[in-house]
């Protein structure tokens, strides 16, 4: 039996459909920090997270290479399935959301029937524009690469066509730790690239980032800082996922009181991109209706409740079933958040659009004890700079079977800079280094990974006088055909390159990004849909360059490839 829930909602669904015609949502602006339809009055994001949740990674190593946090190793396409998205759209109208949250999408796929769908029935969405693990920026060792830029254009060229699209985020919770603030340069550098394409393609679709929640001292710089500037720089749209009101709590005992005066001077919309405590069951929702009223309104423009699909944690609140899994069950948790937010038809239309105002936050003028980030922020990624130093001033380089390995290609590297340090070698890594604790910024620090790989390959190769065996490191290192015919040849062309680098380093990316990557390192850093056909019909698709046995020792490092291990 589907039971009551099921067959009202197929009812529904069967009334939506017949009676929904296809028109572009209302264009939402922000206007200082607030948002506003064209008609001036204040909008709310009503939400949900809407993303089934990929297989986590069993390598506790890689999760501490990315910060400690527990990304999948695989994600699944939640708008590439329209059968999925019009099995689930009657039981988001009986949530009432406007507006979808969604994490990772593959841009190869087909999104225009689930993206329809959505649209017809007045559902925004809100896209994370990174991807787990190897997609997105490195928590542990962040940069602001070529590689990465030219995946968040393939994804935002995918979805600009799509009118219900409110915002493109370009992080979750990058920075998560007091230790690594020195990350916030190269995700405020991210905002300012993608909103300059943005502007370039015409678009008004707001740019966002989604922080984790934490002490006051960590919270309040952070958001401070994403925020602070002239617009050109700044986000749009500050999200802070938030999961400190549970049970029966109370403005002032969850924590809300408190962020609501610290968030007050932010120059940007906020909104709490998750919500939904799950500490002390059950989950009453009592937060949303204070989320919606004065005087959380007077800083944050609604939120995205967490999760629609169930998560391994207890945050989802359905289940699916049957033989093709169109069956849909809905929780207790479902019903009581369905109960609040059909309570919610508007928030507050304080201040009118009329009256808001516009400010550029101040920028803090130095790092302090708690939040070491430099106003200094790397430069635009030059994929013309990268490609130009590959093809005229290498002479060892990175094989093509190692290139899409992103995990080897970091170890490889840091090994190879070791070798460097040690060699008597005049050359160093210090182009391909960025420090966004102290604002400085290799030459290189742009570039693929693939491509610093295959800069600190020939460094050490010419160290080496040109010795073949200089350029191996168990097969995954390849000598070019025609190489520069010396060192100063090489440094010529490189410095050569560097010119081309515009004024500055800051412009507008162009959005011609190659779909693959090869050995130079100049395309997508995951290429993930083009790495597997099977995803293309269910959305599901691996990680790209799983760890394959690297152990780091002093002076060595053993490699295991095809289940032989070989010492360089």
């Amino acid at each position: 039996m589907l039971g009551l829930a099921r067959a009202a909602a197929l009812a529904l669904l069967a009334t939506a459909t017949t009676t929904t015609t296809t028109l572009a949502l209302p264009q939402i602006t922000r206007k200082g920090k607030y948002l506003y339809d064209p008609s001036g009055t204040r909008f709310y994001i009503k939400g949900i997270a809407y993303q089934p949740q990929g297989r986590l990674s069993e390598s506790s190593q890689a999760n501490a290479e990315n910060g400690n946090f527990p990304e999948p190793s695989s994600y699944i396409d939640p708008l590439s399935s329209p059968a999925n998205c019009t099995r689930d759209l009657p039981y988001l109208q009986q949530l009432g959301v406007n507006a979808l949250r969604v994490y990772s999408v593959n841009p190869e796929l087909d999104h225009s029937e689930c993206m329809k769908t959505f649209n017809d029935n007045g559902i925004y969405i809100l896209l994370d524009v990174s991807l787990p693990l190897n997609g997105s920026i490195d928590r542990a060792s962040p940069t602001w690469s070529t590689n990465l830029l030219d995946a968040y254009i393939s994804t935002i060229d995918t979805f600009l066509p799509y009118d219900n699209i409110l915002a493109f985020n370009i992080g979750n919770e990058v920075i998560n730790l007091p230790t690594n603030t020195d990350a916030a340069p190269f995700v405020k550098a991210a905002a300012r690239d993608i909103k300059a394409y943005l502007r370039s393609r015409g678009s008004s679709a707001l740019v966002g980032y989604s922080s984790v929640d934490g002490d006051r001292d960590f919270r309040d710089p952070l958001a401070n800082y994403l925020t602070c500037g002239n617009d050109t720089i700044s986000l749009d749209l500050y999200g802070l996922n938030n999961y400190e009101w549970c049970g029966a709590s109370t403005y002032a005992d969850s924590g809300w009181e408190t962020i609501v005066n610290d968030f007050g001077g932010l120059g940007v919309a906020a909104y709490m991109s998750e919500y939904g405590c799950i500490t002390n069951p059950p989950r009453l929702w009592q937060e949303v209706p204070v989320l919606y009223s004065q005087p959380t309104t007077n800083v944050f423009s609604g939120g995205i409740a967490f999760s629609y699909f169930p998560t391994n944690d207890g945050y989802g609140m359905v289940t699916f079933g049957g033989s093709d899994g169109q069956q849909v069950e809905t929780s207790q948790d479902f019903t009581r958040l369905a109960s609040q937010l059909s309570n919610i038809t508007t928030g507050p239309n304080i201040p009118s659009e009329s009256s808001a105002t516009v400010t550029d936050g101040a920028c803090p003028t130095a790092e302090n004890s708690t939040f070491q980030a430099s106003e200094t922020l790397p430069p635009t990624p030059d994929e013309a700079v990268c490609s130009c130093l590959y093809r005229t001033s290498f002479s060892c380089v990175v094989a093509e079977v190692t290139a899409n390995k992103p995990d080897i290609v970091g170890a490889l590297t840091d090994y190879a800079c070791s070798l460097l340090g040690s060699s008597n070698a005049t050359a160093s890594c210090d182009p391909i280094a960025g420090n966004g604790t102290t604002g400085i910024y290799g030459p290189l620090s742009y570039c693929s990974p693939s491509v610093k790989l295959s800069y600190v390959f020939s460094a050490y190769y010419e160290s080496q006088n040109r010795r073949a065996d200089a350029c191996d490191f168990a097969g995954n290192a390849t000598i070019l055909r025609n190489p520069p015919n010396t060192a100063q040849d090489a440094s010529d062309a490189a410095n050569a390159c560097l010119a081309e680098d515009p004024a500055g380093g800051v412009f507008t990316p162009s959005g011609t990004a190659p779909s693959t990557v090869s050995a130079t390192g100049t395309g997508t850093q995951t290429s993930a849909a083009a790495a597997t056909s099977s995803g293309a019909t269910s959305g599901a698709l691996p990680q790209v360059g799983l760890r394959e046995g690297w152990a780091v020792g002093v002076g060595m490092v053993a490699v295991v490839l095809g289940g032989m291990a070989v010492l360089v």
